[in-house]
């Protein structure tokens, strides 16, 4: 496969779950907001920027820390560069780009879905909205998701989508974890508060875990379990566990497929192995924060190394 299908394939299915993840992290974002005074609801939005790695661009702009301000800021500001809008139109691109290597139906839901989200998105989004608008968005990128599992060749176009999909998956999962905990708390002090078991609810709200985890849990909402859950365990979707047990399924058929083994392909199962014989205890011995940084950085380094060992090219 040609590099500069292989680098399409595999951003065409990054852009798409970062747009749902978006979606999902307005949502908990949202919901938690409702139910907090002005000046908590402000950090619950901040935190949502931070999330994403847009304080600081928001910042510069000197846009106020409100429901609405934000939303329409990560939802279709032309000056974000990280928009719902701007991504599912690069998701759209690269599918254009790669459209003779996938079936009509995973462009045609990829398309609909870029028509959908750039009318629905042209005006302001009110608050009333806003609601609606995140399950649409939500609901397209499942579509999409639907059709290229239905309809696609389990060849390498489609290792390549997978492989963008749950690296990406693994980082929104782990900034999730870590902002949303370690920068939204004021402080230690606030350790074992209602206002700390509410921000470890919205982990599970932020990747879409806390029905599956209260089932786990009989309804026990434990930061230890919720923290464990979201790493390790390898049955949800979004944990780190999972989507890298995914990485490594796919990375081995590109290796079956193309009959060589690559750099990426060992860090990945190193990461793998390490992640495996982690105990949660030891990821807060270790220290939580300093945790998903390390693991940030690998995840980054393993994007990086499997770019430059199938040359991708943009």
């Amino acid at each position: 496969m040609l590099g500069r299908s292989a680098w399409g394939i595999f951003w065409m299915a990054r852009y798409m779950e970062r747009t749902e993840n978006i979606a999902r992290l307005l949502d908990a974002g949202f919901r938690m907001a409702l139910t907090r005074g002005i000046s908590v609801a402000s950090d619950e939005w901040r935190s949502v920027l931070v999330t994403l790695g847009l304080d600081e661009e928001y910042k510069a702009l000197g846009g106020e820390y409100s429901g609405p301000a934000i939303t329409n800021y990560i939802l279709r500001d032309k000056h974000n560069p990280g928009s719902v809008l701007a991504m599912i139109e690069a998701a759209r691109t690269n599918a254009r780009m790669v459209r003779t290597a996938i079936t009509r139906e995973v462009w045609e839901a990829t398309n609909e879905s870029w028509m959908l989200l750039k009318d629905m998105l042209a005006r302001p989004v009110k608050e009333s909205e806003l609601g609606n608008v995140l399950d649409v968005i939500r609901r397209q990128a499942t579509s999409v998701r639907g059709a290229m599992e239905g309809t696609m060749l389990r060849n390498d176009i489609f290792n390549f989508a997978r492989i963008g999909t749950h690296l990406e998956r693994a980082d929104n999962t782990a900034r999730i974890l870590d902002v949303k905990y370690h920068v939204l708390l004021p402080s230690v002090a606030w350790v074992g508060s209602r206002l700390d078991n509410a921000q470890w609810e919205m982990v599970l709200r932020s990747v879409a875990g806390e029905r599956a985890f209260r089932w786990l849990n009989a309804g026990a909402l434990d930061p230890k379990g919720i923290a464990e859950f979201v790493i390790l365990d390898g049955r949800f979707p979004r944990s780190l566990a999972y989507c890298y047990a995914k990485l490594n399924s796919n990375m081995a058929w590109l290796v079956k497929g193309y009959g060589f083994d690559t750099g990426a392909g060992h860090l990945l199962r190193d990461a793998t192995e390490q992640l495996n014989q982690t105990s949660i205890a030891e990821v807060f011995e270790y220290g939580l924060h300093e945790f998903i940084t390390r693991f940030l950085a690998t995840n980054r380094r393993i994007a990086e190394a499997i770019a430059a060992d199938y040359r991708f090219i943009a």
